[in-house]
């Protein structure tokens, strides 16, 4: 048993200073004052007025690897456990991406696998950009019934020059054979959709719900914040469906990114419901950049440690509420998923807890009960890092 004392807790709604008694991987108790007696093994932590918040979620990374836009030099690395805890991540969902073709599913399913085993919560989408999308038992709705770590697919990539330009009745196919075998396995079934560059780039979600019987919420649209003409349309989009702003690639291209701490206002400003906004980092993804002939340009590889960063960025530089910024990354990722046990500090929760100072530096950081940082220090180390 772990009990936390004195903690300003963020739920993410702040709830002010509270005790949280944690047994096993659950919050068990969370009260004003917690006294325990009698003969009871528990470790105490005193935490004296700091930041208390759930584990990040963060809802889109090539935990396997990604890229090769420039060959196979430009292939990026399997995430490291490190990764993971320098952003405050105790959830992480994986996807394939631009490279459905030399990479497969069963390596992203291996590395959920290898994540669940340190202690740490992950899940993973079937797919890759390519339609017909990459599966592993051959079939959409197979694999979400099937496999417990399977939530959706994804990345399916629409709108940009490496996409394989799926029509609408074939979005339909994927979003409904999601859906179903979601269902089935009560999952989420939700579609993640990679946004290029693409003027207009959210019309083929939007001919796909018109066109059927889905919803909005059967797609999870990322990258909105890519440039300002995508952006313009995210503030319309937003409205009706789900927005997901990137935080690696600001700092490499600001001179075409929006960057998501303002985004974040501006999304707000323009009516967009928060609960309908989430960030994520495209951890070890590749972040290309082409010329107007298709030239790769640059090329860079997103860390999961840009969230806090971004988050860091809305509350002290753009004024957003703490419990505001904490949704986005808690909450709503949990909801829109259907992680029913992940994004929350209430009793009865899984124990995903981040402890931070006033500046927003990790002091401790647990994960389904299990201490993974200290006062400061990796307590959990990967194997080979």
């Amino acid at each position: 048993m772990l009990l936390i004392k004195n903690a300003n807790v963020y739920s993410p709604e702040n709830l002010g200073i509270k005790d949280i008694l944690i047994s096993g991987n659950k919050i068990i108790e969370i009260s004003d004052q917690i006294e325990l007696t009698g003969n009871i093994e528990i470790e105490i932590i005193d935490v004296d007025g700091m930041i208390l918040a759930p584990g990040f979620i963060d809802a889109h990374v090539h935990i396997a690897g990604a890229g090769g836009e420039g060959g196979p030099m430009t292939r990026t690395p399997e995430l490291k456990i490190k990764q993971l805890l320098e952003g405050g991540i105790t959830t992480v969902i994986g996807c394939l991406g631009t490279d459905g073709y030399t990479r497969n599913i069963e390596s992203v399913l291996m590395k959920v696998k290898a994540f669940r085993a340190y202690g740490l919560s992950a899940w993973m989408y079937t797919g890759a950009y390519q339609v017909p999308v990459p599966t592993l038992s051959g079939e959409i709705g197979k694999d979400l019934a099937l496999f417990e770590e399977v939530i959706g697919v994804g990345e399916v990539a629409i709108s940009d020059h490496r996409s394989s330009f799926p029509s609408v009745n074939e979005l339909i196919r994927i979003a409904a054979a999601a859906r179903v075998g979601g269902m089935l396995g009560g999952k989420a079934g939700i579609v993640n959709i990679h946004m290029g560059d693409a003027r207009n780039p959210f019309q083929p979600v939007i001919d796909a719900v018109e066109q059927s019987e889905l919803n909005y919420s059967q797609f999870y649209p990322t990258h909105c914040n890519r440039n300002e003409y995508i952006f313009e349309d995210a503030k319309v989009y937003g409205k009706k469906g789900y927005i997901d702003l990137t935080t690696s690639s600001y700092a490499y291209f600001p001179e075409f990114e929006i960057k998501p701490s303002k985004a974040m206002g501006q999304l707000l400003e323009a009516g967009v419901p928060l609960e309908h906004i989430t960030l994520t980092s495209d951890g070890n993804g590749s972040l290309p950049q082409f010329d107007e002939k298709g030239n790769l340009t640059q090329l860079e590889m997103g860390q999961p440690s840009s969230i806090l960063t971004e988050i860091t960025d809305m509350v002290k530089t753009e004024g957003l509420p703490l419990n505001k910024a904490f949704q986005t990354i808690t909450s709503n990722p949990a909801d829109i998923l259907k992680l029913h046990d992940k994004g929350r500090i209430a009793k009865g929760k899984d124990a995903d807890i981040l402890i931070l100072d006033k500046d927003l530096n990790i002091i401790h950081m647990i994960a389904n009960g299990k201490l993974f940082i200290r006062n400061r220090q990796q307590m959990i180390q990967g194997n080979y890092e």
